[in-house]
């Protein structure tokens, strides 16, 4: 396993800690990565939707990097640390043997919209837009994502990024960014989610299958916000613990080999 901290930015407030697969047998294979975006609101990154994550995909076979970003800071400070690892992890993907064409954005509630915040401006947000191209995602993994910022909007998620500017949190509605370049989506939420509600995750992929771009949606009808990887070493309550949730992984880990 090769970890290490790596920071994007000079303050150091942001930074990826990267989980690679080093097999000494299988020197030649590239594996895909899951560049992991922890939620949190905006406001903290949240240490349960990380590492726990990171080894979860290790677990199947995948190289993982979480992401450390800026919070507390209006847009566009945690999509800029985000597009900045993508470039990274594509810039060191020789010496991690990436494959570069399963680079994959994972994001969890708030970390959910910042994964499909890169999916949707790759291209158009002059912030972060690059003439190589190298900071986009060939897929999305949202996991209970923060996604709307209209009527079933998570209001602290979108204030932290938004502040008090109207039009930047009427363009926080992710589900009217969606264009053809998005790259496809994997999806999942559940329905009892009382904080971030499911019409986030069902709009999003609504508007994704309206423009023609492949997802993948699961709605699991029980279990609370934030599940993570849904077992007993993450769960903030009994709900949290769902064997019929744990299953995301494995079938995340399937949607990413046949991309």
């Amino acid at each position: 396993m090769l970890y290490e901290k790596l920071c994007l930015r000079e303050d150091k407030n942001s930074y990826m800690t990267t989980y690679i697969i080093d097999d000494p047998l299988e020197q030649d294979r590239k594996r895909p990565v899951v560049i992991i975006c922890p939620g949190g609101a905006y406001e903290y990154v949240s240490p349960r939707e990380g590492e726990p994550v990171a080894l979860a995909f290790n677990a199947a076979g995948y190289h993982a990097v979480v992401l450390t970003y800026r919070t507390k800071q209006l847009f566009p400070a945690a999509l800029t640390d985000l597009s900045d690892a993508v470039r990274a992890v594509r810039n060191n993907a020789e010496k991690w043997r990436i494959d570069t064409d399963k680079v994959i954005v994972c994001g969890f509630s708030a970390g959910g919209h910042l994964a499909a915040s890169l999916g949707v401006f790759h291209d158009n947000e002059p912030t972060i837009k690059t003439a190589d191209g190298l900071n986009k995602p060939n897929g999305m993994i949202l996991c209970y994502p923060v996604i709307s910022s209209g009527i079933n909007a998570h209001q602290a998620s979108i204030k932290n990024i938004a502040g008090d500017n109207k039009d930047v949190a009427q363009k926080m509605s992710l589900e009217k960014q969606v264009t053809a370049s998005c790259p496809s989506a994997f999806i999942w939420h559940s329905f009892a989610d009382t904080v971030v509600p499911v019409q986030n995750s069902i709009c999003m992929a609504k508007s994704l299958a309206d423009n023609n771009i492949p997802v993948e949606l699961h709605i699991f009808p029980n279990g609370p916000h934030g599940m993570s990887v849904a077992n007993e070493y993450v769960a903030e309550c009994e709900e949290g613990n769902r064997t019929e949730v744990q299953q995301w992984i494995k079938m995340a880990s399937e949607w990413i080999s046949n991309l």
